[in-house]
């Protein structure tokens, strides 16, 4: 069983090959009226030209954070946090991506075929960017513990991945929550107090920028701190594992294995743990029978894949 964490990294490809998938179908459902998708590209180009002026600000940090690790500690731990931080990044921009299509597309399914069909655009366009922050950390991780898990002296080398993500989620859920905020508030005193409209009037050109703040705070910026909480999680668990000392009572429970093999396994445990976990598909209310069957199909597709992905991996360890 603790073989197959040599095969993390295939688990995270084959989830961002779903989530890509899954990406592609929603790009393709129609997104309503010429009206609406003239609002669609206004808020998607604000979304995608803020974090392209954030990534870019955080592209100074993150070579400078870089040259100093490799200078004050050593060059494997720089470069596991340059790929934390360039697979945060990629996470938000992708999930982005996604939400400001879905946007549009879930209110036209709505309009077109009730709260069911507007459930499953809405629930698949927002699961692009869960797949994205689960995949690409399985993938990270799977890869570094590949490459420097198997030796004591080698597996901290790991932490530098989480540390590249914890910085990009500081900045990403702190900047996407002030603008969010400034837009949110700058647009209701506009709107309300000056020019006496409702909240979120379309006649209020302040809304497009209340509208992008709630894509880059609340999608990019909190999809960067799940990142950093999911990574951060796994690579302590195998921190632990790896610097826990071994009294002769827990030696004693394992006859024939050596103190280094012991803490591989518990090292092993929490990218097991991710690997195996199953989606749960009791989350999402299930879909009422008046929509027809063609509608429930890419949701009923991907629950399927995504066991059968799951289910690839049996429950359980044991030894080598």
């Amino acid at each position: 069983m603790l073989s197959l964490v040599n095969w993390s990294w295939v688990f995270g490809l084959f989830g961002m090959f779903i989530a890509f998938m899954i990406y592609q179908w929603v790009a393709k459902q129609p997104n309503g009226t010429e009206l609406m998708q003239k609002i669609e590209g206004y808020i998607r180009t604000g979304a995608m030209a803020f974090l392209r002026r954030q990534y870019t600000t955080l592209a100074v940090f993150v070579v400078i954070v870089f040259i100093l690790l490799t200078i004050g500690i050593n060059w494997q731990t720089a470069v596991c946090f340059l790929t934390g931080a360039l697979s945060s990044m990629f996470a938000g921009y992708f999930g982005m991506m996604a939400s400001t299509k879905g946007n549009s597309r879930t209110a036209w399914a709505a309009n077109q075929g009730g709260m069911g069909k507007a459930l499953i655009v809405s629930y698949l366009s927002g699961s692009v960017m869960g797949l994205a922050v689960g995949s690409l950390g399985v993938l990270g991780v799977g890869i570094w513990f590949l490459v420097f898990g198997a030796d004591a002296n080698t597996a901290n080398y790991i932490n530098g991945y989480a540390m590249g993500a914890s910085s990009i989620a500081l900045f990403a859920r702190m900047g996407g929550g002030i603008y969010t905020k400034a837009a949110d508030v700058g647009s209701d005193l506009v709107g309300k107090v000056e020019a006496g409209i409702p909240e979120d009037d379309p006649r209020n050109p302040g809304v497009i920028a209340d509208l992008v703040g709630d894509n880059v705070g609340d999608i990019a910026g909190m999809g960067a701190d799940i990142f950093e909480s999911y990574v951060g999680a796994i690579i302590a668990a195998i921190a632990i594992g790896s610097t826990m000392t071994l009294t002769p009572e827990l030696m004693a429970k394992f006859p024939g294995k050596s103190e280094w093999a012991i803490k591989y396994a518990y090292m092993c445990m929490p990218v097991l743990v991710v690997m195996e976990s199953r989606p749960s598909r009791r989350l999402v209310p299930r879909a009422p029978s008046r929509i027809p069957p063609s509608s429930q199909a890419p949701f009923s597709s991907f629950s399927h894949t995504s066991s059968m992905l799951a289910s690839a991996c049996p429950g359980g360890f044991s030894w080598p």
